[in-house]
C-alpha cells in the first residue's frame, strides 16, 4: 500500500510541476478548445460548450472576427472576449489549484506514514505469536 501511495504521490508532484512550468501552454490549449467549439455554430455540442464558457467566465466570443451574433445575442456591451477571460481566470485561480494540490499531498504523506506504522505493528504482532 505504501508503494502504491508513493507512486501516486510522485505522479502528483510531476503533474503539478509540469502544470506550473507549462502554464502558458495549458492556457493556449484551453483557448484552442474554446475557439474550436465556437467555429461551427451548427454543432450543438460546440454551442453548449461555448455557452458554458460564456456563463462561467462572463464573456462572449473571441478576440478575432469569429464571434458570431447567434452565440453573443444577449451579451452586454462591456463583456470581455473569452480568450482574455480564460487567461485572466488561470492567472487568478492558479494559486487555489496549488493549495489544493499541497493539501492532497499532505493527506497522502499522512497516509504513507500510517501505512508504515501499520506494517510495523503487524510485523511486531507476528513476532510475538
Amino acid at each position: 500500500f505504501f508503494a502504491c501511495l508513493l507512486i501516486i504521490f510522485g505522479a502528483e508532484i510531476a503533474a503539478g510541476v509540469f502544470g506550473f512550468i507549462n502554464k502558458e501552454q495549458i492556457v493556449e490549449e484551453v483557448q484552442k478548445f474554446y475557439s474550436s467549439s465556437i467555429a461551427d455554430v451548427s454543432n450543438p455540442n460546440g454551442t453548449a460548450i461555448a455557452f458554458m464558457y460564456h456563463k462561467t467566465l462572463n464573456c462572449c466570443g473571441g478576440s478575432t472576427s469569429e464571434t458570431t451574433t447567434a452565440l453573443c445575442a444577449e451579451a452586454e456591451e462591456n463583456t470581455q472576449d473569452c480568450l482574455t477571460a480564460i487567461t485572466a481566470f488561470f492567472n487568478e485561480k492558479l494559486y487555489i489549484i496549488g493549495y489544493i494540490g499541497i493539501g492532497i499531498a499532505g493527506v497522502m504523506i499522512i497516509g504513507m506514514i500510517f501505512s508504515m506504522v501499520l506494517c510495523c505493528a503487524i510485523r511486531n504482532n507476528r513476532e510475538v505469536i
